[in-house]
């Protein structure tokens, strides 16, 4: 099972970028879980200094941007 992370406070591109990386999952038939860090503590510890953020399995792979669909299916492989 995929864990899928959303990194930000919980502004519109954050929930944008939630919302996309369920789509992704589910449209890929991946197993996942999704967990939202709001914390901005936490948020740091992984690095990241602009949000929203997106890691899967505990990697950030994409910071400070919405990435389209099709990039998030290929950052869950």
């Amino acid at each position: 099972m995929k864990k899928i992370q959303i990194l930000g406070t919980g502004c519109p591109r954050c929930t944008k970028l939630a919302e996309l990386a369920k789509k992704a999952a589910a449209e890929s038939g991946i197993e996942y879980e999704i967990e939202k860090i709001k914390d901005i503590n936490e948020i740091m510890n992984f690095g990241v200094m602009v949000t929203p953020a997106l890691a899967v399995d505990g990697v950030v792979k994409v910071a400070g941007k919405v990435p389209k669909i099709e990039d998030i299916k290929k950052m869950l492989v």
